[in-house]
């Protein structure tokens, strides 16, 4: 924690513009800086109960938007992350759900959705039926209670069959076809992201673009996999569907827990003495934020757990075929492109941000709003350069 006399430190060596410059590598610094972004953030101690998270994500979401958008009778969807039936930081935090549904409603949503649809390993839908069920995962990862005592309904793609679905798209120049994402997206009037913060075993982080395969049909999903060369750029890419970039409202994390190495379902979890949650109206500045805080806590790991710190790269060559298999079958398995690895030191070296930056037309210059001056100081430091505190 830090005192007002370090913050007032802070913003002084702060400095938005020369020291950007600075850290930003050269090939970024010439890419068009885009509109100021705000990201808003709160601290908890380690091991806040779910009350402390629930009201933090309450004044997350207020000091982030207004609502304006938000008329008497709309249908908001909330997009969690269930890749699996594991508990949270492996999934979306269900202390924060169901605050996020509970508000939304007080704030006049006719209707609040909670949608996924969980990961190849454990649900296929295909044209002749499914195998698994996205909401036996929630039932199981707490998701599932969180979102009906919270009054909102569930919807599980899988469950309403391939036809349930249209195609969106092309979503950008690397994907060869248009994306089958869920009929539910052009009936409902908003979508709220709340996505996790963790490591990822094929494409190296899962942050909130990554969220976004959780709408694919698994064709899509074996094109993705498949076509591998370029599944960075895929990952940003199908974050401008239309049927989602005019309709994303927020995107809100819950962070108090990180999956720090591994991932998506199982790995190495820190927990710091100060977690923070952390919202955006800028899906790209959310992200940016949420990359420095799994940096930030993969540094401070202990020895243990340091040693598997390159294992996403080295696994993903293994891993990728295997999830084409189980997508598409041996034949399609052959055809895997090669996911090109990257190291994880700073902000700047995440792939799909970079082709994000460039895809959303410019790189935001964030600020953060941290009203209760709780940011830790390891996390400033971190940011420094790349926001304005």
């Amino acid at each position: 924690m830090i005192n007002r006399r370090q913050f007032s430190k802070a913003v002084l060596a702060a400095a938005t513009g020369a020291a950007a410059a600075k850290t930003m590598p050269a090939g970024l610094a010439k890419q068009t800086i885009g509109p100021k972004e705000k990201v808003f953030l709160e601290a908890l101690p380690k091991g806040a109960a779910d009350e402390a998270i629930a009201r933090a994500v309450r004044q997350l979401a207020d000091a982030a938007t207004d609502f304006s958008w938000l008329s008497k009778g709309d249908r908001v969807l909330i997009k969690p992350v269930c890749n699996s039936g594991n508990l949270y930081p492996a999934t979306t935090c269900p202390a924060g759900l169901k605050a996020m549904a509970e508000l939304l409603r007080k704030k006049g949503a006719g209707k609040v959705i909670v949608s996924d649809m969980a990961g190849i390993q454990w649900v296929k839908l295909s044209p002749d039926g499914v195998r698994g069920s996205t909401r036996k995962l929630m039932r199981n990862n707490g998701l599932e209670q969180a979102a009906l005592s919270a009054g909102a309904e569930l919807y599980f793609p899988e469950e309403h069959g391939w036809d349930d679905f249209f195609e969106d798209g092309p979503a950008g120049a690397h994907w060869k076809n248009g994306i089958f994402v869920p009929k539910l997206l052009k009936e409902v009037d908003h979508v709220v992201l709340m996505p996790r913060t963790s490591r990822h075993m094929i494409a190296g982080v899962t942050l909130g673009m990554k969220a976004v395969v959780g709408y694919m049909r698994f064709d899509s999903r074996l094109e993705y996999h498949r076509d591998a060369a370029s599944i960075y750029e895929k990952t940003a890419e199908a974050n401008l569907l239309l049927c989602l970039k005019n309709k994303l409202r927020l995107a809100l994390t819950a962070a108090t827990k990180v999956l720090a190495v591994m991932g998506p379902d199982n790995g190495y979890i820190s927990e710091p003495e100060t977690g923070i949650l952390f919202a955006s109206g800028s899906i790209l500045a959310h992200d940016m934020v949420s990359l420095a805080w799994l940096i930030l806590n993969r540094e401070s790991l202990p020895a243990s757990a340091r040693r598997a710190l390159r294992d996403p790269a080295a696994v993903s060559y293994l891993t990728n075929p295997a999830v084409v298999v189980l997508l598409g079958g041996p034949a399609q398995a052959v055809r895997t492109e090669r996911i090109r690895p990257f190291e994880l030191n700073s902000v700047w070296d995440e792939p799909v941000l970079n082709h994000a930056f460039k895809v959303f037309k410019g790189t935001p210059e964030i600020e953060i709003i941290d009203p209760h001056l709780s940011t830790p100081r390891a996390l400033k430091d971190k940011l420094s350069g790349m926001v304005a505190f």
